[in-house]
């Protein structure tokens, strides 16, 4: 039986799943009311649409219509066009200037404004300001609706359209009909398969060029993803030949195109004690090998300053700080005006502070410039506190302009410093080491501080591994752990995760609260349930604790019955929920009053980067937009834009690298087998400075305890610093 057709306006909607992926509303038609059901495309009550689909028959419900297509048109009577302007849905416009507009354009109005929006100014009381306001949200919604049409013919969902849009405009037609897999390229959170899809529909044949350049360069990205900086040519001639279900014949025609184009790199290197041709996206090489020449090139130059004893400063040093450094301090403070690429690595309570104190305090008397940076702002923060002197985000040392996507301090415009500290060096990948390295002067000198147990970086390769396996850096190794630290059961446990051996609770005081718990959990259900609880009454009761400020769960992964995704939503059940708070609902998300929240990518031109946290401050349904509290700003977000923000009751163990909680709680299940590794347990312990609680079963803390993680990362800057 053939498709059928209804018209009409679009009336109440009676239900909507959260995804918004399918609903049961209402349709005003000519001859009545009639319910129809299926994926709405985002149309709003009060637009006039045209709906292809079938008729069928609810046993519960009764006769219902299926959509298969729905799409807008413009409204025809005088009645309609009135619903659609005090719809809503035009920003700037309501009841009584929709009947001005009326009273000038009459039943030609829509007609008239789409063909020309500027039009609107000769209505009576429309001044410059609220016809801007008008025309952008006119042709926003036009444009919003076209592309949500054209995608469903292509076989693809209306989540996406609104990031379409705003990746290209007006051009969005254009340029998915041109290339679609131009998507995967430049629009979040669409992958290649979404591309291919689109592809598909669109007629593009499976081997065709355009098609088997994307899945390389997807492959590449995916890997990058992963933590690669490159690729092995083999493998990646296999993985892509995989994703296109072509010979790698085929593939290999594709890399030689890509080669040629310059958008891949391919080199001969030693990895593994094997010589491998390494396949990287173009920007990965110019990272790699350019933060390796910068490298080569800055140790190539002698030291300007040369302390004649730095014995004698590191004596004077001490007494100004009133402490005693102990030895392998002391050659850490050396090594700093010794040598022009350093690096100092230690666990917690070695005393990396009072060496980056003491550096600061000699290079002071000797009257050179110092910087200290760390790769977050949240590590930046942490820094200032420490050491009482000013840190920064590298981003903010190095000057970043979003408007030219890129920093303002590079080799023409190099930083005037003569020492820079960079603390939490674990977490710097290649592409933020190049950056650092070019924007340095030849007489500089570079101090890496951080502890290389730590869980890697989150972007590709292994920057602190790679500079200490080279041997082009003077490196520090610190081993011993200070009083202070050595009291603290959470160092303790720390170093025995460490070793490979199970952590240990304090024993029992009475009237004395421990740093270090382990709480059973019978399943992963019982641990949600159990973390609940800590979070939101135990702690705060016995500690005096906010569960907001001061509490961090910190998760392996993100999926799962105890992953990030489900504990946010029972904590944010439990801490504002219950509270009563106002918000709105998103795409199946609920955002509160309240709720704590975490920016997910670097959006420079708000001031905000990945990984910092706030709290939602008001949401303004009215003008789809919320506003969050940061640490030192306030920010608005619309809510096309929440794709930026993640909750963060619950985060995972990576997105906490740099950062330091009093208190850390932490689901430990065999559940998330696959992320139970050493140095994940290692970093989610050293987050805490008060109070960790693991929750969950001694099998699974065993078994992330007995397995460090042997996982390779191809990355070549070890074999070019050696070169």
């Amino acid at each position: 039986m053939g498709a059928e057709l209804i018209k009409g306006t679009l009336g109440r909607i009676r239900f909507a799943s959260e995804d918004g992926e399918w609903a049961v509303a209402e349709v005003e038609t000519a001859k009545g009311s009639v319910i129809v059901v299926g994926n709405l495309l985002q149309t709003k009550p009060g637009e006039d649409v045209v709906v292809t689909g079938q008729w069928q028959n609810n046993a519960k419900f009764g006769r219902q219509f299926a959509i298969e297509s729905i799409k807008t048109v413009a409204p025809t009577t005088i009645e309609g066009i009135r619903k659609y302007l005090c719809s809503g849905l035009v920003e700037g416009i309501g009841p009584v200037l929709a009947d001005r507009i009326i009273e000038k354009f009459g039943e030609n109005t829509i007609d008239i404004i789409d063909a020309d929006p500027s039009r609107i100014r000769e209505v009576e009381g429309i001044g410059k300001k609220r016809a801007e306001t008008i025309t952008q949200s006119w042709e926003e919604q036009r444009s919003v609706r076209n592309v949500m049409v054209f995608l469903q013919s292509h076989g693809i969902t209306p989540a996406y359209a609104t990031r379409v849009w705003k990746a290209y405009g007006h051009d969005a037609i254009r340029v998915i009909q041109e290339n679609p897999y131009k998507l995967s390229e430049d629009v979040f959170g669409i992958g290649f398969a979404t591309a291919d899809s689109i592809a598909s529909h669109a007629g593009i044949k499976e081997d065709h060029p355009a098609r088997v350049r994307a899945a390389i360069l997807h492959v590449l990205r995916e890997a990058q993803g992963q933590g690669h900086v490159f690729l092995p040519l083999a493998e990646l001639k296999t993985r892509a030949a995989q994703l296109l279900s072509l010979p790698e014949d085929a593939v290999v025609q594709g890399i030689e195109a890509l080669r040629e184009s310059q958008r891949i790199m391919v080199d001969a290197l030693d990895f593994a004690g094997e010589r491998v041709a390494a396949a990287y996206r173009t920007g990965a090489w110019r990272a790699e090998a350019g933060a390796a020449e910068g490298l080569r090139r800055l140790v190539g130059v002698e030291r300007v300053f040369q302390p004649r004893s730095v014995d004698h400063h590191v004596r004077s040093v001490e007494e100004r700080l009133g402490v005693r450094l102990a030895t392998q301090q002391k050659e850490a403070v050396s090594a700093a005006f010794e040598h022009k690429l350093v690096v100092i690595t230690g666990g917690p309570g070695t005393g990396k502070t009072t060496i980056i104190r003491a550096i600061c305090e000699i290079a002071q008397g000797q009257e050179m410039r110092v910087a200290l940076a760390a790769p977050t702002g949240r590590a930046a923060r942490r820094m200032s506190q420490a050491t009482e002197r000013d840190a920064v985000t590298v981003h903010r040392l190095l000057e970043y302009n979003p408007n030219e996507g890129g920093f303002q301090h590079n080799s023409e415009r190099p930083l005037d410093v003569d020492i820079l500290i960079l603390d939490e060096s674990s977490m710097v990948d290649v592409y933020l080491l190049y950056a650092i390295v070019d924007a340095l002067l030849p007489r500089a000198v570079l101090v890496l501080v951080g502890d290389i147990d730590q869980l890697p970086s989150v972007g590709p390769g292994t920057v602190l591994a790679d500079i200490i396996e080279s041997g082009a850096a003077r490196v520090v190794r610190l081993t011993e752990i200070f009083r202070q630290a050595e009291n603290s059961n959470i160092v303790a446990n720390a170093y025995r995760i460490n070793r490979g051996e199970m952590p240990q609770d304090a024993p029992r005081i009475e009237g004395k609260l421990s740093d270090f718990y382990t709480v059973n959990a019978r399943s992963a259900t019982h641990a949600q349930e159990l973390i609940l609880e800590l979070v939101s009454q135990r702690i705060p009761s016995a500690f005096g604790l906010d569960p907001f400020e001061d509490i961090q769960v910190l998760a392996p992964m993100h999926r799962g019955e105890i992953g990030c995704e489900t504990l946010n939503v029972a904590l944010q059940q439990a801490l504002v929920v219950e509270r009563g708070e106002r918000g709105v609902e998103r795409g199946g998300v609920k955002w509160l009053v309240g709720d704590k929240v975490m920016q997910t990518r670097n959006n420079y031109e708000r001031g905000v980067v990945n990984g910092d946290v706030g709290r939602i401050k008001s949401v303004e349904a009215a003008q789809k937009k919320l506003n969050v509290v940061f640490e030192d700003r306030e920010v608005t977000y619309a809510f096309n834009e929440l794709d930026e923000l993640t909750h963060a009751f619950a985060i995972t163990v990576h997105k906490s690298q740099g950062s330091e909680y009093p208190v850390v709680v932490m689901p430990v299940m065999t559940q998330h087998f696959v992320m139970l590794k050493r140095n994940l347990l290692y970093t989610a312990v050293t987050r805490a400075r008060q109070l960790v609680v693991l929750v969950g079963t001694s099998r699974a803390v065993s078994i992330a305890v007995s397995q460090a993680d042997t996982g390779v990362r191809f990355s070549g800057l070890a074999h070019r610093l050696r070169s």
